[in-house]
C-alpha cells in the first residue's frame, strides 16, 4: 500500500494535557551561622604569612576579604559557629 504524505500533520497533535511541572526539592538541613574576626596590619607591618594564615586556618577561620588602606590593612576572616 502507498502511504500519500499529505495525509500526515505537518506539527505534532497534542491531545494529552502536559504534566505539572514540579517544584525544585530543597534540603534544608541547619542554619549556618557565622563568627566573624577581623585583623588590621599597620602600614609598615608585613601583611598576614603564610604560617599565621595556616593557623588560623586550622582554628576553623577563613579569609574572604583583605582590603588595603593609605595607613592599614584589613584582614576580614569568617567560620561556622557551631
Amino acid at each position: 500500500m502507498k502511504s500519500n504524505i499529505s495525509e500526515f500533520p505537518k506539527h505534532p497533535v497534542h491531545d494529552a494535557p502536559l504534566p505539572a511541572a514540579q517544584p525544585p526539592t530543597v534540603f534544608v538541613y541547619e542554619k549556618m551561622t557565622w563568627q566573624y574576626k577581623v585583623i588590621t596590619k599597620g602600614a609598615g607591618e608585613n601583611p598576614l604569612t603564610e604560617d599565621e594564615l595556616n593557623a588560623l586556618g586550622k582554628d576553623g577561620w577563613e579569609l574572604v576579604a583583605a582590603i588595603p588602606h593609605a595607613t592599614r590593612t584589613e584582614f576580614y576572616l569568617k567560620r561556622s559557629r557551631s
